[in-house]
């Protein structure tokens, strides 16, 4: 029984790295492996490239036989191959661009000019790159080389026209999960780019369904289709006899014309001439308008994440986003100062009042901060955020109020500056008490009210909002939002040596920081100063214990019990209705902690640096019912067959067109139709040869 081949082995082992290395911080090729099919190559090596040397090596596969890659050795050309190492445009001191080029045209290989995609490669080879400091490898790049002979750019293209089948009969994507031009993807094993070397890594992992390629699925209903196993007996009568190419995903593709783009930029393009109903005052999710009858606009984020900067303000709908824009692009919006907008009355008109600050901290807003030094250019100044206060009484707006924090920067800063664009809808005859989550019933998607008796600070639950690495030092806090199931993490940083017990007690101070409330209110409109005003005490379960630690001389990175999770589980039901609006009441709340036995993950070696340990917190919102559903009979209990939402066959819906569960047509009419069609049934019985047979002997033993 041979060894198995080199290059598969070596993939392994590469890919392997290459996932676990950069958590580490260790010299590492982006990607680790590579297919070739084109003369030129390259690839990324990140992470301390000082003083490092990489070097080319042939890998001979017939030999069976791994070589010895020459680390330390510059080995920059071999054969017919050539290495170029070039600092990273993106990040000179951190990484590094590595190509691997062919020296020698393709004009050598020998190939039909006729057959424009030969069926055997002109070059199959495999090639090592490997990174040294010191003699000693840190990192290697394998790359597995199939040219064909008429893959070069240097070869006429055909002249052939590709012919795309007519859609509506056969689907045009017959591989769903091909996403990348000229490369295999991974799991995809209808690409036909994939050789079949690579497609056994991942055969037993392949995209299933419409996305893997099977757009042609064998339809149960078909009567062509194979007899499933549970099957009733009378299903081949009702079976629907249809071609197999029609198949019900040819909707999913479309005609395949193609139309040119009317519009380049990202920007949102409103309506030319907007309707202006404003005189007859707003209305809940109205535009805002200003007295030139356009819209009062702030920067505000799509769906699609994309920032928006002439977004129309709608009324009473608050919102709080963040908009990333780079300094080298960036243009001071019109002054809001010289706004005069609608208030919602005929001729009324209202003037923002705008109070400036300055800010302290530019590294909050502003990253990758880069100055040119230009001695005879100003400093410029920009806005970082806005905050805007509408006040509104009934169906009109009574005063607006705006705080712009703006930062002084240099003419030709550049940068990425993070803005921050607020608005709210206050009453006007609201002082600055907190926030309301509904009057009375909570509303979906406002923060979950919560106080601590002890402390004035706390106004809700939290859970953490991850950026950057997603570390807990760096994560920030976001509200439960009522109605929301929500899961959220971060990642704790802890070392081989890690004292367990420290590391229990961390673990929990972060978890519990989410939820430093002791009572949430029933209502969204609860009062902060009085208790007995629909405020829940919290059901807190029993916190964790201290689990034993490990013996003494027993493995390292080991802790037993470490509190890993945060559940939170919140009761609400309909408490009534106000003006046909369901009203929705809080019963209780309570948290329960999780924990794990954590280990040290190795890797290849065991090293002391830091692991990552993941904690997880999550909200579930659990809806009681007001009334609870009728309790089944001993009919329903025993004869399971006659439940139609346990069975396919629903005989209580045979004369379905006459039950009260069709919605097609008014009841009378599916009344008519039903008497018409039992008179002709009657009637047919009557004009039937047994019945006349019946009628004549009727009639002979009369007579």
């Amino acid at each position: 029984m041979g060894s198995p081949p080199p290059a598969p082995l070596l993939l392994e082992l590469l890919l392997l790295q290459g996932v676990l290395k950069p958590l580490c911080g260790n010299l590492v090729f982006i990607p680790p492996f590579i297919r070739m099919s084109g003369p030129v190559v390259s690839a990324s090596l990140v992470g301390s490239t000082e003083d490092v040397t990489v070097s080319l090596a042939l890998l001979q596969e017939e030999a069976g036989l791994l070589p010895v890659p020459a680390c330390g050795m510059l080995n920059n050309e071999i054969g017919d191959w050539s290495l170029t190492v070039t600092p990273s445009v993106v990040s000179p001191e951190n990484a590094l661009e590595v190509t691997v080029s062919l020296k020698r045209g393709l004009q050598q290989c020998s190939s039909n000019e006729t057959d424009s995609f030969p069926a055997s490669p002109c070059i199959v080879q495999t090639l090592l790159v490997s990174a040294s400091h010191n003699s000693s490898c840190l990192a290697h790049l394998l790359i597995q080389v199939e040219i064909y002979a008429n893959s070069s750019l240097a070869h006429n293209a055909s002249e052939n026209v590709t012919v795309i089948p007519n859609q509506v009969y056969q689907p045009l994507g017959p591989c769903p999960c091909n996403l990348t031009a000229g490369a295999c993807d991974v799991c995809c094993c209808c690409d036909q780019e994939c050789s079949s070397d690579l497609r056994e890594l991942f055969r037993a992992s392949c995209f299933t369904g419409v996305f893997g390629g099977d757009v042609h699925p064998p339809l149960d209903w078909l009567c062509s289709a194979p007899r499933a196993q549970g099957v009733p007996d009378w299903f081949p009568f009702l079976c629907v006899q249809s071609s197999p190419a029609t198949s019900p995903f040819l909707g999913f593709f479309y005609d395949g014309s193609v139309s040119s783009r009317q519009y380049t930029s990202s920007a949102v393009y409103l309506h030319n001439d907007p309707k202006d109903f404003s005189d007859f005052g707003y209305k809940q999710g109205d535009p805002v308008m200003t007295v030139d009858k356009v819209y009062f606009t702030i920067p505000q984020v799509s769906l699609a994440g994309q920032c928006m900067q002439n977004a129309p303000v709608a009324f009473l709908q608050n919102f709080d986003v963040r908009c990333i824009t780079d300094l080298e692009v960036y243009q001071e919006r019109d002054g809001i100062i010289n706004a005069k907008i609608k208030n919602g009355a005929v001729g009324g008109i209202v003037t923002p009042k705008v109070t400036y600050e300055e800010a302290t901290d530019l590294d909050k807003f502003i990253t990758s901060a880069e100055i040119l030094l230009s001695n005879g250019s100003a400093p410029r100044s920009v806005n970082v955020e806005e905050h805007y206060i509408f006040r509104w009484n009934n169906n009109t707006i009574s005063e607006i109020n705006v705080k712009i924090i703006r930062a002084e920067i240099s003419a030709h800063q550049k940068g990425i500056m993070t803005q921050r664009f607020t608005v709210k809808f206050l009453s006007y005859n609201s002082a600055n008490e907190k926030e309301t989550s509904g009057n009375p019933g909570y509303q979906l998607g406002k923060p979950v009210r919560a106080l601590n008796t002890n402390r004035t600070d706390v106004t809700t639950l939290h859970l953490w909002q991850s950026a950057g690495k997603g570390l807990c030092t760096t994560a920030t806090f976001k509200p439960i939002l009522f109605g929301e199931n929500t899961f959220s993490g971060c990642l704790l940083d802890v070392g081989i040596n890690e004292n367990c017990s420290q590391l229990r007690e961390s673990a929990f101070g972060l978890l519990d920081s989410l939820i430093q409330a002791t009572h949430i209110a029933m209502r969204g409109n609860s009062d902060y100063n009085d208790l007995s005003d629909g405020w829940l005490e919290i059901i807190r379960a029993e916190a964790p214990g201290t689990a034993a630690d490990p013996p003494v001389g027993s493995a390292r990175g080991t802790c037993l019990a470490v509190p890993a999770r945060l559940s939170v589980r919140i009761l609400f039901a309909d408490a009534g209705a106000v003006e046909g609006i369901a009203q929705r009441e809080l019963l209780g709340a309570e948290t329960r902690f999780s924990t794990v036995n954590w280990q040290f993950q190795c890797g290849l070696t065991c090293e002391d640096k830091a692991d990552l340990f993941p904690l997880s917190a999550s909200v579930q919102f659990i809806e009681i019912p007001a009334h609870l559903p009728p309790p089944l009979t001993r009919f329903q209990i025993n004869f399971t067959e006659h439940d139609c939402n346990r069975n396919e066959v629903c005989w209580p819906q045979l004369l379905y067109p006459l039950t009260q569960y069709y919605r097609g047509e008014p009841y009378s009419q599916c009344v008519a139709k039903g008497l018409l069609l039992v008179s002709l049934c009657v009637l047919a019985v009557l004009l039937s040869n047994p019945w006349a047979s019946t009628c004549r002997a009727w009639r002979s033993t009369a007579t």
